[in-house]
């Protein structure tokens, strides 16, 4: 229900809340979530303007999550890179403009329903939630002195 980009967004940060505040250099990131360098960079840039982590160039540097960041909800995260309003999250599952309470389609009560509780997961599960959710799809990272244990 989000683009590829919030995807890596979030494993980044789940790799980062695993962490524990040490600085992660790049190269250990990009191999170990599974994409590449220049991704990577862009990805990080903004979640650095929008205050979610900190990075740092040179020797010893790295990225980490920044003071306060572990306590964010997902919404904020995907409001970084989708806007307001996921454009992958529509108003209407069959995606008609005229679609509404007024003029429901035959699933329009079970897909307001879902994109409700889509909606509250992102406002209550917090960037440090991911900490002990994480597992790197593309190889089975877990991230830092992290497990691949799931809840």
């Amino acid at each position: 229900m989000v683009n590829q980009t919030t995807r890596y967004a979030l494993q980044i940060l789940g790799y980062l809340a695993r962490s524990e505040a040490t600085l992660v250099p790049h190269e250990q990131i990009a191999r170990d979530v599974g994409l590449p360098a220049n991704y990577l960079s862009k990805i990080l840039n903004q979640l650095r303007k929008s205050g979610i982590v900190e990075s740092r160039k040179g020797w010893g540097g790295g990225s980490r999550l920044l003071p306060g960041a572990a306590e964010r909800p997902l919404l904020d995260v995907v409001r970084v890179f989708e806007g307001e309003r996921p454009a992958s999250i529509p108003a209407c599952i069959f995606g008609l403009p005229e679609c509404g309470d007024g003029n429901p389609c035959p699933l329009h009560e079970h897909w307001t329903g879902i994109r409700d509780a889509f909606q509250q997961l992102l406002c209550t599960t917090t960037i440090g939630d991911l900490k002990q959710r994480t597992v790197n799809a593309g190889r089975g990272d877990p991230g830092p002195g992290g497990s691949n244990a799931l809840p």
